[in-house]
């Protein structure tokens, strides 16, 4: 089950039918099954709330991904920031978004980012980063 929720900010206008389709698709591409997924859209205050009590980080982010997976059942909780994913649209634009508008196209990008986590791909070691965004980009062209 994927659900969605908001804090301090509107639901964005997704159509969550659709989305939550290509999120098991992409997981099923990955060997995994959906399990209990809640996205929580949140502001840039919340994410750092959040980031600073249970991460002990003291800075703003797109995107914060709590695990609770079991082998192959991807679950967990996904923070995400739509004040971040804003700013970051409008500053990694490109004129490769045909279908969508910066903003849509990025918040995507971040909606899949944590499910790849939860699929236990990383993006933080040598050589990750772009191993995530080669996965991103082609959950993205599935949309």
């Amino acid at each position: 089950m994927i659900s969605y929720y908001s804090e301090n900010v509107k639901v964005p206008n997704i159509r969550r039918r659709d989305v939550s389709a290509w999120i098991k698709k992409v997981a099923a591409l990955h060997g995994k099954k959906v399990g209990s997924i809640a996205y929580i859209f949140c502001d840039d205050e919340k994410i750092l709330e959040v980031n600073r009590q249970y991460l002990q980080h003291d800075y703003y982010t797109d995107i914060i991904t709590f695990d609770d997976s079991e082998g192959d059942v991807i679950s967990g909780d996904l923070f995400i920031s739509l004040d971040t994913v804003r700013t970051n649209s409008e500053q990694f634009a490109t004129s490769s978004e045909r279908f969508h508008s910066p903003y849509e196209q990025e918040l995507h990008r971040v909606i899949i980012h944590g499910v790849l986590h939860l699929c236990g791909i990383n993006d933080k070691g040598p050589g990750e980063r772009e191993i995530m965004e080669q996965h991103e980009n082609e959950a993205l062209a599935l949309l």
